[in-house]
């Protein structure tokens, strides 16, 4: 003879009048009739062979057989529902990977992620900052967006927005005539480090290179302690540093372009549709 199949519907009605010890609170709870209930829970009884619960004036409780299933029951019904969740078709978060230059991705980036955030929820954006020299050529395969930096006039991709770059330095420096300038830059590969040494070299000015990083914090913080002079973009310019210009060599203009991945995606062509126009907009409308 086999053995009779336990409902999960009886089971959440015995569980519910096991909990409440009334069917009229049970009911009200599964949102049912309270002769439903009654009607779930006689089936029960007939397929186990075995009364669950005796009324009493206080109540409904259970009768040691009720109580014995009350402790199967919680557990079946606790296992069902964790079957269904870990088959049921979950919705996939939407992942985008952007790469973008340090200055950027500390001053410009953030307030506009912080606005796409407000309208887009369910997109995550993975950023990784540093030197985009190499980035384009891993889109797709690293990156969906890359936001970087080209000599003026030059480059792929769609033009944001035109960078001036210049000299900077802490607030009390002064550049000494022949003296050599201490200069804190980026690793090779940076256009910043070659238009600085491109430049002084043409002017003829005797420099060293006091400091080198990758980060935008470290160049600036040894910048910011008088111990060396950098490059920056003129619109990013850390509030530590003020623009050095009398007798130093001008330095070149930049484009800042965006570039896509091919075959992009629904939630990175939304991305970068905002931070094109971001960007694209004039400074005060993007910078905190």
């Amino acid at each position: 003879m086999s053995s009779p199949v336990l409902d999960p519907d009886l089971l959440k009605a015995f569980a519910a009048v096991a909990e409440h010890r009334s069917f009229t609170r049970a009911a009200t709870t599964l949102n049912r009739t309270q002769s439903a209930v009654s009607v779930q829970i006689r089936r029960l009884e007939e397929r186990l062979g075995a009364k669950l619960f005796q009324r009493t004036r206080a109540g409904v409780v259970l009768t040691p057989a009720g109580d014995e299933l009350l402790v199967y029951a919680k557990r079946l019904l606790d296992l069902n529902a964790e079957a269904v969740d870990a088959l049921r078709p979950r919705k996939r978060e939407a992942v985008v990977r952007l790469g973008v230059m340090d200055d950027y991705g500390t001053v410009v980036i953030p307030p506009l992620l912080a606005q796409f955030a407000k309208s887009h929820p369910e997109i995550r954006v993975e950023i990784e900052t540093g030197l985009t020299a190499t980035m384009p050529a891993r889109l797709g395969e690293a990156y969906d967006l890359v936001i970087a930096m080209h000599p003026e006039g030059h480059g792929d991709g769609e033009l944001l927005r035109r960078e001036q770059a210049v000299w900077a330095a802490a607030m009390s420096y002064s550049v000494r005539p022949h003296d050599t300038l201490p200069v804190a830059l980026y690793p090779p590969g940076c256009l910043f480090r070659q238009w600085a040494a491109d430049a002084l070299d043409a002017a003829g000015m005797p420099w060293r290179l006091a400091f080198v990083s990758r980060t935008l914090a470290a160049v600036e913080a040894i910048a910011a302690q008088g111990l060396a002079i950098t490059v920056v973009k003129a619109r990013t310019l850390p509030s530590r540093l003020h623009i050095l210009s009398d007798g130093l060599p001008p330095l070149p203009g930049a484009d800042i372009r965006l570039h896509r991945a091919r075959n992009l995606s629904r939630p990175a062509a939304l991305l970068a549709d905002h931070l094109q126009l971001g960007i694209s907009q004039p400074a005060s409308h993007i910078l905190p």
